[in-house]
C-alpha cells in the first residue's frame, strides 16, 4: 500500500541516477542509485526499464509500494513536449498518485536555493539554464546544442579547442600553445596524430572530454587562445543568466544565481571571474554562487513544495544530505 505524504525524488542524469523516498516532514526513509537515464539513446521504454530498477529497490526499502508524488527531474526532458511523454511513462509505472517531470537542471537550482526561486546555469558536458519563481513562473532554453542556438559545456569547448588547434598546425590558424598541449595529453607529437586517432577510433569518441581540462590549463598558463574560450563561455553563461532573470521580472530584486555543473564546479578562477565581472554590470543585484548540494535534493524539495510540507521539513531533508556528503548544502 502506499504511504500518505511522501515523495518519490528523481534525479536521472545521463550517467547516473539517485532516487530517494522522503516524507511530507522532510525524513529520508531510503535512497538508491541506478545507471544513465538515456531516452534518444535507447528508446523511452529501455530508459524507463532501466529507471525503474533503483526505484523499486528504493521503495522496496522505504517498505512502501507508491508514494503520494513523484518528484522526476530528468535529463533529455529538454522541451515541454519530451516532459508530457516522460510524465505519461512514469504515470504508466504507478510509482505514486501524481507525477511532475522537470528537466534535471531545475533539480540543481532547487537544490541551491532556500525557495523554490532563482536562475541556475549548469555547464557539464553541455549548458542549460533555468529559472523559477514561487508563484510557478519559470524561464527555460530548449538546450538541444547548436540546433538551439546553445554554446558552451564540456563537449563544446573540446570541439572548439581542437578546431583551433589544427587550423594553428596547417597554417589556417594564428599560433596557439593548444596545438602542443591538447595531443600531448594522450602521449601523441601532434594535432595531425590526435586527430587521426580520434578519426580512426584508437581514441574512443567519449575520450574528447578530457581535452576540456587541457583546455582550461592552458588558458591558466597565458594562451591567448584559450583564454579566449574560457572568456567566450563566461559571457555565454552570464548572458543566459541575464535572459532567464529578465524573463522572470527578477533583474531589479536579490535574486540568487546558482553555477552548477563538472565545468562551473571546477573552481578554474579565470572562469570564475569572467562570470561575477559580468553579471555585476549586467545584473548587479543577482547573487551568484556555487551549488554543491545533491540534485536529488532539488527534486526532494520540489516534491515537498508540492505536498505543502511544514517549514522544518526542508530543513531536515538538507540535514539528511549534508550528513551524507560530509558538508552542509548551499
Amino acid at each position: 500500500m502506499g504511504l500518505t505524504g511522501t515523495v518519490l525524488a528523481v534525479d536521472a542524469g545521463n550517467s547516473k541516477t539517485d532516487v530517494a523516498v522522503v516524507s511530507a516532514s522532510g525524513e529520508v526513509l531510503a535512497t538508491a542509485r541506478g545507471g544513465g537515464f538515456r531516452p534518444p539513446a535507447v528508446g523511452v521504454d529501455r530508459a524507463m526499464d532501466a529507471l525503474a530498477v533503483p526505484v523499486e529497490r528504493v521503495l522496496k526499502e522505504a517498505g512502501v509500494a507508491s508514494v503520494s508524488h513523484v518528484s522526476a527531474c530528468l535529463a533529455n526532458a529538454d522541451l515541454p513536449v519530451e516532459e508530457e511523454r516522460l510524465a505519461a511513462a512514469v504515470t504508466a509505472r504507478a510509482w505514486g498518485a501524481s507525477v511532475a517531470v522537470r528537466n534535471d537542471t531545475f533539480a540543481v537550482l532547487r537544490a541551491g536555493v532556500s525557495e523554490p526561486r532563482g536562475v541556475a546555469v549548469v555547464c557539464g558536458a553541455g549548458i542549460n539554464c533555468v529559472g523559477m519563481r514561487p508563484d510557478g513562473r519559470t524561464a527555460r532554453f530548449p538546450a538541444l546544442g547548436r540546433l538551439s542556438g546553445d554554446w558552451g559545456g564540456g563537449w563544446g569547448l573540446a570541439e572548439d579547442a581542437l578546431w583551433h588547434a589544427a587550423r594553428a598546425e596547417d597554417g589556417r590558424g594564428g599560433p596557439t600553445e593548444l596545438a602542443r598541449t591538447l595531443p600531448a595529453h594522450f602521449g601523441l607529437p601532434t594535432t595531425a596524430a590526435l586527430i587521426e586517432s580520434l578519426h580512426l577510433g584508437h581514441l574512443a569518441r567519449d575520450r574528447r572530454h578530457e581535452l576540456t581540462p587541457v583546455l582550461f590549463a592552458t588558458a591558466a598558463d597565458g594562451d591567448p587562445v584559450a583564454r579566449s574560450l574560457v572568456d567566450r563561455l563566461a559571457e555565454e553563461v552570464t548572458l543566459m543568466a541575464t535572459v532567464a532573470l529578465t524573463r522572470l521580472d527578477l533583474l531589479t530584486e536579490p535574486t540568487p544565481v546558482l553555477l552548477g555543473g563538472s565545468v562551473l564546479a571546477a573552481g578554474h578562477p579565470q572562469l570564475d571571474d569572467g562570470i561575477r565581472t559580468r553579471l555585476t554590470a549586467r545584473a548587479p543585484l543577482a547573487k551568484p554562487r556555487s551549488v554543491t548540494a545533491p540534485p536529488v535534493l532539488g527534486a526532494a524539495l520540489l516534491g515537498l513544495d508540492r505536498l505543502g510540507s511544514p517549514p522544518g521539513a526542508q530543513a531536515r531533508a538538507r540535514a539528511h544530505w549534508a550528513a551524507a556528503t560530509g558538508r552542509a548544502p548551499r
